[in-house]
């Protein structure tokens, strides 16, 4: 019985993963960087551990600093949240070996998943559809080129081990696909240690449609619907929604059954999402699988009124769903924007510095998730993102005149933030219309 939790992550979802453990009456162990000596996550949870410097290698990603922090407090289990180590399945055996309850899918699930190429063909098997592309892993650009002509340009070249838009290329012509395939695989090399690529069709202007499941170690899995999340820069979210005003409910069925299917397949247990590309046609195509807790999971706990993090939990512990499909219901509508420390009109330059005042919006169906203060300092060397704001209505037009108010209220005083961008955004006729794709940003 997992009786006390190490959170190994810092901001939003370290707070977001305390209160909840709270709830449940676990114990929490917060770990922090000397950069991170005030931040209310350290201050929130029962002990707090500090791990190294600021620098990520030397603190939150330095796993052998966890995994000693995690046994000196006597916590039976880790949390990862998402980012950071969340997704490294050296990690998660690593936990495994310690006897350390890792809460999320196994590392051998993990490491299949993260691997791009093998995914694609756990889903291929499992009669999922996917992206017509490469089905073993490519080297060099000849064997990509290869590729390329069997899927038909316009290609996408993607990093086996990538994520987070790194080591990517479009390519609309055979004649640049050299050049592409060479700065996309340096790239690869660079960030993720590993060189190996694959190339696949390139779908224009789709839609991002994650579905999030639940399965725990009884055979059970579980859909929770759709997140629309095509509001993208340089392949980073900005603003999600669910569910989905492109979908039907017939094709929201195929897509949530698809994603089970797909978990099944994995052999996955904890939350996670399967993430697709939907084209105009209603056609849809397995992208990738987080296997992880998402930034954008309260937008499916509004509408559906399960806590994600407490089923988290629950099943590392070993026990079955509280749910069934049938109990899972979707009612209204349910925005998420993302608040980042940066200047918009300066390519979005990060903007750290000390909060001098804030005032946050409130009120009913309004939910904030941050881990900022008036007086904290926000440190330089981590992500931007320093709020979410997410809102719950009756239904979509309900939910975006919602944001529109709360993001009104915004106060952030001392740095620069995003606050006008998003609310231009969701003022955007073709927002309101819903009229979107994952090129959307780029046409305005």
């Amino acid at each position: 019985m997992i009786r006390k939790v190490l959170v190994a992550n810092r901001g939003e979802i370290a707070v977001r993963i305390i209160r909840a453990c709270r709830e449940m009456g676990i114990e929490t162990v917060a770990v922090y960087s000397e950069a991170d000596r005030e931040a209310i996550h350290a201050k929130l949870a029962d002990e707090a551990i500090c791990i190294g410097p600021a620098a990520l290698l030397e603190s939150y990603l330095a796993m052998e600093k966890i995994i000693s922090a995690t046994i000196v407090s006597g916590a039976d289990a880790i949390h990862p949240g998402y980012g950071l180590l969340s997704e490294n399945s050296k990690f998660a055996a690593l936990c495994e070996k310690c006897d350390i309850c890792f809460i999320g899918p196994t590392a051998e699930v993990m490491a299949k998943m993260g691997n791009k190429q093998e995914a694609r063909n756990t889903m291929k098997q499992a009669e999922v559809p996917i992206i017509p592309g490469s089905e073993s892993a490519v080297y060099d650009a000849d064997a990509g080129m290869k590729e390329a002509e069997k899927a038909g340009y316009p290609v996408m070249i993607k990093a086996v081990l990538g994520g987070g838009g790194k080591g990517m290329r479009m390519v609309e012509r055979p004649e640049d696909f050299e050049q592409n395939f060479y700065l996309a695989q340096t790239e690869a090399k660079k960030a993720f240690g590993d060189d190996a690529m694959y190339v696949e069709h390139f779908i224009t202007r789709p839609r991002h449609i994650e579905v999030q499941i639940l399965a725990d170690s009884h055979g059970n899995v579980i859909h929770l619907g759709e997140r629309d999340c095509s509001i993208q820069r340089n392949h980073q979210k900005m603003i999600e929604e669910a569910p989905s005003a492109a979908l039907t409910e017939e094709l929201r069925t195929k897509m949530g059954e698809t994603a089970v299917r797909a978990a099944r397949a994995a052999g996955y247990t904890g939350a996670g999402t399967i993430e697709f590309l939907l084209e105009k046609t209603g056609s849809f195509y397995f992208m990738e699988m987080n296997t992880r807790i998402q930034v954008e999971h309260p937008v499916t706990e509004w509408i559906t009124g399960i806590d994600l993090i407490k089923e988290q939990i629950r099943i590392a512990d070993g026990k079955k769903l509280s749910y069934t499909q049938e109990d899972v219901r979707i009612t209204g509508h349910s925005i998420e924007v993302r608040i980042n420390a940066e200047k918009p009109e300066e390519g979005f330059r990060p903007c750290p510095g000390t909060v001098m005042g804030l005032h946050l919006p409130g009120g009913k169906g309004v939910r904030i998730d941050s881990a900022i203060y008036s007086g904290y300092a926000i440190p330089p060397f981590y992500d931007s993102m320093i709020a979410k704001i997410s809102v719950w209505a009756k239904n979509r037009g309900e939910a975006i005149r919602k944001m529109q108010s709360a993001l009104g209220e915004v106060i952030i005083e001392g740095v620069d933030t995003n606050v006008d961008y998003q609310y231009d955004i969701l003022n955007h006729p073709d927002f309101l219309a819903g009229n979107v794709d994952i090129e959307f940003i780029n046409g305005i």
